[in-house]
C-alpha cells in the first residue's frame, strides 16, 4: 500500500514538468486510474517472517478471576472446618461438665471405702462429733438439759448427735469445714424424706438459737428430743 501511494504522488508531481501545459482534472484522474490499474500495484501483499522462539522467557498466563462457584465452594469448605472445630470444642466442654458433675455427685452420694472411713472428721466446725463423746440416749439427755434451763446446751447436743450419726451411721460426706446449710444439702441426698426433713428442722432451731438468739418453744424443742432416736436411730450408727 505504501509503494502504490508513493508512485501516485510522484506521478502527480512530475506530470507538470513532463508536459508543456498543466494537466486538467480529467487527465489527472485518468492518470491515477491508469496507475491503479497496473497489475504490479494492485491488491495487498502479506509477508511472513520466521523467528526463533525465546524459550527462556516464560509464557504469560492470563490470570483468571475466581468464579462464583469457586468462591461458594471455598466458603463451604471454611464453614465445614469451622463447624468441625466448634463440635470438638463443644464436646470437650460437655465432657468437662460431665466430669465435674460426676465428681460432685460422688461427693454427695458416693459410698465410702475403708480408706475413707479412716479419715472421718472428729469435729465439724468447733463441735465434737465423735460417738464416744456423746451419751447413749441423745434425745433423753437433751430433754433433761432443756428442762434444767440449759436450752442452748440441749440444742447443741441434738445438733452434735445428729452430725455424728449422719457421718458414722448414714455415710453422709460431711467434712470438718461444712456449714449448716451444706450439711442439710448433703443429708438431703442421703436420707429418706422424713429423716431429711427432721434434720433440716433441727438445724433451723439450732441456727435461730445460736445466730438469732431466738429459742424454739418448749413444745418444739421437746418434740425434737423425743423424735431424735426415732428419726436418727443409734442402731444405724452401730451397724455402719
Amino acid at each position: 500500500m505504501r509503494l502504490r501511494e508513493l508512485l501516485l504522488v510522484l506521478a502527480l508531481l512530475l506530470a507538470p514538468a513532463l508536459q508543456a501545459e498543466p494537466l486538467t482534472r480529467a487527465e489527472m484522474q485518468k492518470a491515477v486510474d491508469a496507475v491503479r490499474a497496473h497489475p504490479d500495484l494492485a491488491g495487498t501483499t502479506t509477508e511472513h517472517e520466521l523467528r526463533w522462539r525465546d524459550r527462556a522467557k516464560p509464557k504469560e498466563q492470563k490470570r483468571e478471576e475466581p468464579s462464583a462457584f469457586e468462591w461458594l465452594r471455598n466458603l463451604m469448605r471454611w464453614m465445614n472446618e469451622t463447624a468441625r472445630l466448634l463440635v470438638w470444642a463443644g464436646g470437650a466442654v460437655l465432657v468437662a461438665l460431665l466430669l465435674v458433675g460426676l465428681r460432685r455427685w460422688y461427693r454427695v452420694r458416693g459410698g465410702r471405702g475403708p480408706a475413707q472411713r479412716a479419715h472421718l472428721p472428729s469435729h465439724v466446725q468447733s463441735l465434737d462429733i465423735r460417738p464416744e463423746s456423746l451419751p447413749e440416749d441423745i434425745g433423753a439427755a437433751a430433754a433433761q438439759l432443756w428442762q434444767r434451763g440449759e436450752q442452748r446446751a440441749a440444742l447443741s447436743l441434738l445438733y452434735r448427735g445428729a452430725l455424728s450419726r449422719l457421718v458414722h451411721g448414714y455415710a453422709v460426706p460431711i467434712r470438718a469445714a461444712s456449714t449448716e446449710g451444706e450439711c442439710v444439702a448433703l443429708a438431703r441426698g442421703r436420707l429418706e424424706a422424713p429423716r431429711s426433713a427432721f434434720f433440716a428442722r433441727l438445724v433451723q432451731a439450732w441456727q435461730l438459737a445460736v445466730y438469732g438468739a431466738r429459742l424454739p418453744s418448749a413444745e418444739q424443742a421437746l418434740a425434737l428430743c423425743r423424735d431424735f432416736d426415732q428419726q436418727l436411730p443409734a442402731a444405724a450408727a452401730r451397724a455402719a
